[in-house]
């Protein structure tokens, strides 16, 4: 029905007679001469429309705001001074001899144009709206083309694509399953993949080298920016490898997609170890366009008539550290007082800071509540930090865990606030994570999954397990995690060790995870692989705030799609075919009671 794209339209065509299909963006009457900005998923372009073309003008007279439009017409250049260098089409017009409405359309919820005014509540109801705007249709484009290039290089490598199953058995993977209730099996339930992880290692037992999916993947838990209860993962497993090979290929078709897609090229990748990573930045995914850094001041700090920060500094298990920020003095109160509310979300009993207004001084020329304890310390630990005039010094004293995370989002924050970023891009790869975490009553539990590589031997993972180390790795970029992998165990006997470590006996092995068990005694390669979160991937690459500005059709925090108001009820009778009976809801207690 149509011969170009609007955006397609360029002064290489004049004098053509081209037809357009789409939506009137907007309409203007100009006496007598009606004006149509046409637009579809390529651009917008103008069409004049004269009184000489009754049918037409009749048409266009009547067209109304998103009706839907086929347009046969003739390219000419634009009058003098009516033309747009900023907009691509913006040196041509159509002057059409034929205007056809294909449909009318009722007044939008909104006007494309002005979103910005509108809740986010209302553009998800109306998302196939929202999707008409140039913005969304230019990040779904560029989803679109990362995908493309993601399946042209792996394929290039010698990657299968090849498809794991939706409806599967509910496995401990860190987050609540989305449960299916079977039909045919009364009482029991498949549960939606929180990913491929056992079907890809399974197809490395099979043979299949190198495997690679865009898969959809589910996990009911709590939501924020960067989450959604579905999301797609890029994910990637190879046998016979080491970190260093499922590193190189990974890292190579990330800085591959950035040129090929932004005509970026991506700085080095470094390593940098988990525990340089926490102790440096409070996070194990860092943003190293920020030039701020935690330093360690436990030992000046446990002679210190301070028990807040004393108490930390002498505790196994705490830590006080310090985050200098060049030129903050000019902070004033009121913003020292909000970020102190910012890291109590973090669990910060308060923020402790010093201004260093003229360092010559002594005491005299330092600003804060503290300064009286630090007598004896002050100079060491301005000299430690690199204190100069002008800067200000925040703490962080608690157990490390809190300080960590604390005062690693107030270095994120205090980056964005104060724009100290020093790049556009800053690549890494995290590595050598700890093989487990421990709880407050000090169990282990897989800091990764149960199925990660050590990188130790089995006596001494059984010797020492809270120290070992895992063969893991994560690749960050500007502080988002882009995706993480590991090496996976493919010895039965290593297999086991772990499942001891974590509590886990034979017969909850052999009932959660038997299939797999099984299949690594039937020669199972070394292997490992990687797993890619493509929607934060999107979100860097176009801008974006949140994950749901990149996906067509995005849950809201609570989970719910409002466009189709989901999740809803069912009907009596298909609750009765999968044999589930709901409790009837309580009642609300009345006021006297």
């Amino acid at each position: 029905m149509r011969s170009h794209y609007c955006g397609q339209l360029n002064e290489s065509l004049i004098d053509h007679e081209v037809t357009l299909c789409g939506w009137v963006h907007r309409r203007r009457d100009h006496g007598g001469v009606i004006f149509l900005d046409m637009r579809d998923r390529d651009g917008v372009a103008q069409v004049v429309v004269d009184p000489d073309t009754a049918e037409a003008f009749a048409n266009a007279d009547r067209s109304r705001s998103e009706y839907v439009l086929r347009i046969v017409g003739r390219i000419r250049l634009r009058p003098e001074g009516t033309q747009n260098p900023n907009m691509p089409t913006g040196m041509i017009e159509v002057l059409a001899k034929q205007v056809e409405v294909l449909n009318t359309a009722a007044t939008p919820p909104f006007q494309l144009d002005e979103h910005g005014k509108v809740g986010e509540e209302v553009r998800l109801k109306y998302r196939y709206i929202d999707l008409r705007r140039p913005e969304m249709i230019e990040k779904l484009r560029l989803r679109s083309r990362i995908t493309h290039s993601v399946r042209a290089y792996l394929e290039e490598q010698g990657f299968l694509d090849i498809e794991t199953p939706i409806l599967t058995r509910a496995t401990p993977e860190g987050a609540r399953d989305y449960l299916v209730p079977s039909r045919t099996h009364e009482g029991h339930f498949f549960a939606l993949p929180q990913s491929p992880q056992l079907f890809k290692q399974l197809l490395m037992v099979s043979g299949f080298d190198r495997y690679y999916q865009i898969a959809k993947c589910f996990r009911d838990e709590d939501l924020r920016a960067d989450r959604q209860p579905e999301f797609t993962q890029i994910d990637i497993e190879a046998s016979f490898i080491e970190e260093r090979n499922i590193m190189g290929i990974t890292e190579t078709m990330v800085r591959q997609l950035f040129q090929d897609v932004l005509d970026v090229a991506l700085p080095e990748f470094p390593r940098m170890p988990y525990s340089e990573a926490m102790q440096r930045y409070g996070s194990d995914k860092p943003d190293l366009r920020i030039p701020l850094e935690l330093v360690d001041v436990d030992d000046l700090m446990q002679s210190v008539d301070f028990k807040v920060f004393s108490g930390p500094a002498k505790a196994e298990d705490g830590r006080v550290a310090a985050l200098k920020v060049s030129g903050g003095a000019k902070l004033s109160r009121k913003e020292i007082d909000d970020y102190t509310k910012f890291v109590g979300i973090y669990g910060a009993k308060g923020l402790a800071w010093i201004k260093v207004n003229e360092r010559a001084k002594g005491l005299d020329g330092l600003q804060s509540p503290i300064v009286k304890f630090m007598e004896g310390v002050i100079e060491e630990l301005l000299d430690r930090v690199g204190a100069e005039d002008g800067d200000i010094v925040f703490f962080g004293a608690d157990k490390a865990r809190v300080v960590n995370e604390a005062l690693g989002a107030l270095r994120v924050k205090l980056g964005e606030d104060l724009d100290l970023y020093t790049a556009a891009w800053a690549p890494l790869w995290v590595v050598d994570f700890p093989m487990f975490e421990a709880d407050d009553n000090g169990r282990l539990s897989a800091l990764h999954h149960p199925f990660t590589a050590p990188s130790c031997s089995p006596e001494a993972l059984k010797a020492s397990p809270a120290t070992a180390l895992s063969r893991a790795y994560d690749m960050v970029l500007n502080g988002t995690e882009l995706g993480g992998g590991s090496i996976r165990i493919h010895d039965q006997e290593m297999q086991r060790v772990v499942f001891d470590v974590l509590g886990i006996g034979k017969e909850e092995a052999e009932e959660k995870f038997g299939f797999l068990l099984d299949a690594l005694k039937f020669g199972a390669p070394p292997h490992g692989g990687l797993a890619f979160g493509l929607d934060r991937l999107v979100m860097l690459m176009t801008g974006s705030r949140t994950i749901r500005d990149v996906i067509a059709f995005p849950k809201t925090q609570s989970a719910a799609d409002l466009m189709t108001d989901a999740p809803g009820e069912v009907s009596k009778e298909q609750l009765r075919d999968l044999h589930i009976r709901l409790r009837p809801k309580a009642k609300p207690e009345s006021a006297g009671e």
